[in-house]
């Protein structure tokens, strides 16, 4: 017999994915321009120059057969350590290349962290709305997954539902800011609070509870916003870090997870982190794309175009009547339903050609998410259709 569970995974593709093939196919029957697709996180802008230059300067100038063989099964050290100097520069923390475990993007991160510290009986927290392949790394490792709603009007932490939630099989809370599919970016405060309740929480039931940070859109912020380090807060944190969307590398995945030195037992959480990556297969990450990010670390590619994006659309909606919480980082808005059913909603928007999201997959209904990493033409295109479909659901 199969694997019922992994049969269901792969012949039931992620309602994101769904979308986007739907919307594949609608674009070959009527035509790219005629299609509002909003559905996937592709970063639309490309990677900085630099990484095509770092890249050719690799493949022109090193040892073919040294650039393409295998690394460490954590990574290069000589990567790690530029990568944990980066982090020691940014955030004050006394990182090390053994703090450092390369990985094949921020799924393998999760994967692997989740991993390498389940236990049966173990729950995890999720902070709805949140990414859905969380339930589904969770649940593979062995955790069984507690959803916790943030709160409705802004989308920071609520700590006191939070602190309901925590009991004596918590172990990892999962934290993503900026957000998908929010934008939110959680404040100091929010994380502050965090600290402090996990922290009580650790006391009082004599057991380590691990904050699992997930960043892959931590430089994508607009204005004068800034992304609190967890680390610097909570001693028990693990980073997973992704360079797909800062990079706009999504498709080379290629990432890292960073244990906090500051964890208790550090070294065995890291070795625990080996010992899943082994098991799991995900060992020695791309080599070659190790080296590039090593030598664009705190770079972006040009997220002006988002911001843009951000504003135009943001501005339409909330004007023809629309609520949002406007982002200050990634490529999400996270617009309310006009009806209570999200799904229904999203397949009202199809008729007019939007492809939208409904956030019931995100832990959270009620809601859409709109992915306006896109071209600013197709923002401007699609405003009619947002307009037509608010005005059907208020003047029919």
């Amino acid at each position: 017999m199969l694997n019922e569970k992994m049969v269901k995974l792969g012949t039931e593709s992620s309602a994101i994915r769904q979308l986007f093939e739907y919307g594949k196919q609608r674009k070959a029957e009527i035509g790219d321009d005629k299609v509002f697709d909003f559905s996937i996180g592709n970063p639309s802008v490309p990677a900085p120059e630099s990484v095509n230059e770092t890249i050719r300067e690799l493949i022109e100038k090193e040892d073919s057969v040294l650039l393409h063989g295998y690394t460490s099964a954590p990574g290069d050290m000589a990567v790690r350590t530029k990568i944990a100097n980066y982090i020691k520069e940014t955030s004050g923390i006394e990182a090390e290349a053994s703090n450092i475990y390369m990985t094949c993007g921020a799924a393998a991160s999760l994967t692997v962290t989740l991993t390498a510290i389940a236990n049966e009986g173990d729950e995890v927290i999720l902070l709805a709305p949140f990414f859905p392949e969380y339930r589904v790394f969770a649940e593979k490792a062995g955790f069984k997954c507690v959803v916790v709603n943030c709160r409705e009007g802004d989308f920071q932490i609520d700590i006191p539902v939070l602190e309901k939630a925590i009991n004596k099989n918590t172990k990892a809370i999962i934290i993503n800011s900026p957000n998908n599919p929010t934008g939110v970016v959680f404040s100091e405060e929010t994380i502050i609070s965090l600290a402090e309740l996990l922290n009580r929480k650790q006391e009082e039931l004599g057991k380590e509870i691990f904050l699992i940070s997930d960043e892959p859109y931590r430089e994508l912020v607009y204005g004068d916003v800034s992304v609190p380090y967890p680390a610097n807060y909570y001693n028990n944190t693990v980073v997973c870090y992704s360079f797909s969307k800062s990079l706009s590398l999504p498709g080379e995945r290629i990432g890292y997870i960073f244990v906090s030195p500051r964890c208790k037992d550090s070294a065995f959480v890291f070795a625990a982190v080996c010992g899943a990556g082994r098991a799991l297969g995900f060992v020695c990450a791309p080599s070659m794309l190790q080296r590039v990010v090593a030598e664009n670390l705190g770079k972006t590619a040009n997220i002006n175009v988002y911001n843009t994006n951000r504003e135009l659309l943001y501005n339409a909606l909330t004007e023809y009547g629309y609520t949002a919480v406007k982002p200050d980082g990634a490529f999400y808005l996270f617009v309310k339903a006009l009806e209570s059913d999200a799904a229904a909603f999203a397949e009202e928007a199809k008729k007019q050609e939007l492809l939208l999201v409904p956030s019931d997959s995100f832990g959270m209904g009620g809601y859409v998410r709109i992915s306006y990493c896109v071209s600013t033409e197709q923002i401007k295109a699609s405003l009619p259709a947002f307009k037509k479909l608010y005005e059907e659901y208020n003047n029919g």
